[in-house]
């Protein structure tokens, strides 16, 4: 068995949040819950949902959206928890999602140039490059290298993008990977978006197919599938090897610092 003990954690205005522990590992281990969180954008959380985070004993956030997108829609402040902002797409051309996505695909003028560059199907294409760039930017390579060695000081963490699902997906399934959770477990987690965060942003599809357009063009680039996952961990195998060369060579996280992680992740 591979399903977690703790997954979905349901809040009213955080979507996608669920802890990344539970997994079972290859050698029989399980990675311990209550010490690592992931969720999509926190800046709408209310006061009653920043108090359940709060009560988790979350002791840093780490906010992985462009500045753009941190400044327009910023983490709230929680007594006690740090944030800490790395931007992982800082070196792409263009970041997945805007901050304001419900407004940007309702606008007609908008949809209709989405419909246009949609329509022949690349949506699926733009995601598996952008997963790619997950793995080989020097932004991301930075931003993650900085999330995870700060996961060595065992605090519980929350990290999260703007939807939870690709910058945010790939740090769970690298994080997973190197704790020794099977390929079955890892793309387990990260499908789980689908049904966490879709659900979530059904407003979002309503609004575009109100405005003039076809809600199935969007499900690529706001869905996540096992498609993409696969190319960051084939540009993954093809620049580095090994998930421990990953860490150590791309995010200079070195073995005796794997071995921590690993250490305050994994139960005994």
């Amino acid at each position: 068995m591979t399903d977690p003990t703790v997954a979905h954690i349901e809040l009213t205005t955080v979507a996608n949040l669920r802890d990344v522990g539970g997994w079972k590992t290859t050698d029989g281990r399980r990675v311990v819950t209550g010490r690592l969180f992931r969720s999509a954008a926190l800046d709408k959380a209310s006061e009653s949902d920043r108090a359940y985070l709060a009560g988790l004993g979350i002791r840093t956030i780490y906010d992985l959206r462009s500045d753009a997108e941190s400044d327009a829609e910023p983490d709230p402040v929680i007594d006690g928890v740090r944030g800490v902002r790395l931007d992982v797409l800082a070196d792409a051309q263009s970041v997945s999602a805007p901050a304001n996505l419900d407004k940007v695909l309702a606008d007609p003028v908008t949809v209709a140039a989405a419909n246009e560059k949609l329509a022949d199907g690349s949506g699926v294409e733009r995601m598996i490059e952008a997963y790619r760039e997950l793995v080989n930017l020097p932004s991301a390579l930075n931003s993650y290298r900085a999330m995870f060695r700060g996961l060595l000081d065992g605090t519980p963490a929350l990290f999260h993008c703007t939807a939870g699902k690709d910058r945010t997906g790939w740090a769970a399934a690298a994080f997973l990977t190197l704790m020794g959770v099977d390929r079955d477990g890892v793309y387990g987690d990260y499908l789980l978006t689908n049904d966490l965060f879709l659900p979530a942003i059904a407003p979002v599809f309503d609004g575009f197919e109100a405005a003039g357009g076809d809600p199935e063009l969007l499900r690529p680039l706001l869905g996540v599938q096992e498609a993409y996952l696969d190319a960051a961990f084939a540009e993954l195998d093809h620049r580095f090897g090994t998930i421990e060369n990953y860490f150590a060579d791309g995010l200079g996280v070195d073995a005796d610092a794997q071995a921590g992680l690993r250490e305050r992740f994994l139960d005994a």
